[in-house]
């Protein structure tokens, strides 16, 4: 990570932070949430990120989740390209996906961090346990989401 390193968090103070605010929060088939961070964070390292990415990858959902606020993110000491990716890859109330992707595209390192957050969120295992009308509901959105952002159909898990 860029900047002073005694002045920034670990990968691992990152980490902790993430489990410590998502801790009893459950995804859609009942996992532990921090699962979902942590396999997004090794997606990113598994795709050659960078630090920076694979903090961002472990506060992806933290401020759209409401379990840490802007402030918080812009308080911390974090390097700037970290905030950055973590706000590209936050949904807004009411953002279109087509915006949404764009911030994506535009904010440099967040499409390593959204692709692996992608490829997790669709795996197949994980969407096997979801109901079929959910099931679908993910799949299609998953996959609209890879077209926006210019992914090529061997990016997504089969």
């Amino acid at each position: 990570m860029t900047g002073t390193p005694h002045s920034l968090l670990t990968t691992a103070q990152i980490e902790a932070t993430a489990r410590a605010v998502h801790e009893g929060q459950r995804d859609k088939a009942g996992v532990p949430y921090a699962e979902h961070l942590r396999a997004v964070a090794e997606g990113v390292r598994a795709r050659g990120g960078d630090e920076e990415q694979i903090a961002a990858a472990w506060l992806h959902d933290a401020v759209e989740d409401g379990k840490l606020s802007q402030e918080w993110l812009r308080e911390a000491a974090l390097t700037r390209r970290t905030r950055d990716i973590v706000l590209a890859v936050t949904k807004r109330s009411g953002e279109p996906p087509e915006a949404y992707a764009a911030r994506i595209l535009a904010t440099p390192g967040a499409l390593l961090v959204k692709e692996a957050d992608l490829a997790h969120n669709a795996d197949p295992a994980r969407l096997a346990v979801l109901d079929e009308a959910t099931r679908t509901r993910l799949s299609q959105k998953y996959t609209r989401m890879h077209t926006l952002l210019g992914l090529v159909a061997g990016d997504r898990p089969a």
